[in-house]
């Protein structure tokens, strides 16, 4: 697919839609006010260019609503985490659902008119499959996600039957299926502080990453992807999730130091691929943000972006230096 521009929206006018072909929701003139205010359309241009004018800091957020969010976020990930691993997860569904209509809503813009029902289903099972059942029930329940999800479009009288079926299979992979694996972790010992070592090395690794490339950064990783992401960045992010590591491992951990060290690199690597991954969709369609519901962060799967790759790296690492007896 050729690239698109850089604008709060991509270029209608440019691939006007076919006679009889459906509009999607995310493009029409008036969309729903509900869906608006949840952040699943994009706002309005007028009101996007004031709130990029309102955004001070050069790596383009919000910074005081940025870190206020990340905290509170965070806060409530590890008390649901300790006091209530139930709820935990179903939190984790929410994040996942609205994930998942995040990316039907950008893959509108290509005309992808993505099955939200049996994804958005498909989405808040499969956290609870991981948490209830282990690797086994997860497994089912992604197939069977998947099978009533290209059932689904399959009995659609649409054309495009093919294409949206891809999407919808891959939403259910890129989302919650990865997401789920920090389920899975959660379910084997010491699974809640394996997971909250895991959650702080993400935090660091966002955190560190964006200080260190609004001070130092100078070459880009991919500037035809992600132009604001550095090298300088992302080595902030190693040396930052690094010392995390260092001390989580063997504080929480019991574990030797040096467990900490792969353990954060991994990590590291797997979040920035992640990033990258969710800024290639979003450069494809043309959108700056996935959504608008979390301040200063834009959507949900502008913060998701890190873990959905960062759990399942992190469960085989864990699963490979700390072996169960």
């Amino acid at each position: 697919m050729s690239d698109l521009p850089t604008s709060d929206g991509p270029d209608h006018r440019a691939r006007p839609t076919p006679p009889g072909s459906p509009v999607p929701v995310a493009m029409t003139a008036t969309p729903g006010r509900g869906i608006r205010r949840f952040g699943l359309l994009p706002p309005a241009h007028g009101r996007a260019n004031r709130t990029a004018r309102r955004t001070p800091s050069r790596a383009g957020r919000n910074l005081p609503a940025a870190i206020g969010v990340g905290l509170a976020l965070l806060g409530a990930l590890i008390a649901g985490l300790f006091f209530s691993p139930l709820l935990f997860t179903g939190f984790v569904a929410v994040f996942v659902v609205i994930g998942v209509l995040e990316f039907a809503r950008a893959m509108a813009f290509r005309r992808l008119l993505l099955p939200r029902i049996p994804v958005a289903i498909g989405a808040a099972v499969l956290p609870f499959a991981a948490y209830l059942g282990g690797a086994e029930m997860l497994t089912l329940g992604y197939v069977g996600a998947c099978l009533l999800t290209v059932l689904w479009r399959a009995l659609d009288p649409r054309p495009g039957a093919p294409a949206v079926a891809r999407a919808g299979v891959l939403a259910l992979t890129w989302i919650p299926l990865m997401v789920s694996f920090a389920l899975l972790l959660l379910r084997t010992e010491a699974g809640a502080l394996k997971l909250t070592t895991m959650l702080l090395l993400v935090v660091a690794n966002d955190t560190f990453g964006y200080v260190v490339g609004v001070l130092f950064g100078r070459h880009a990783m991919a500037p035809r992807v992600s132009p604001k992401k550095t090298w300088e960045g992302f080595a902030g992010s190693i040396l930052g999730a690094a010392g995390i590591g260092l001390i989580c491992v063997p504080v929480l951990l019991g574990r030797p130091w040096w467990v900490g060290a792969v353990l954060a690199v991994a990590t590291v690597g797997a979040a920035t691929v992640g990033d990258l991954a969710e800024s290639m969709v979003k450069r494809e369609v043309g959108i700056k943000d996935m959504g608008t519901i979390l301040p200063g962060h834009g959507g949900v799967m502008d913060r998701l972006d890190s873990i959905v790759l960062a759990a399942p790296v992190a469960f085989l690492m864990f699963e490979l230096l700390m072996p169960r007896s």
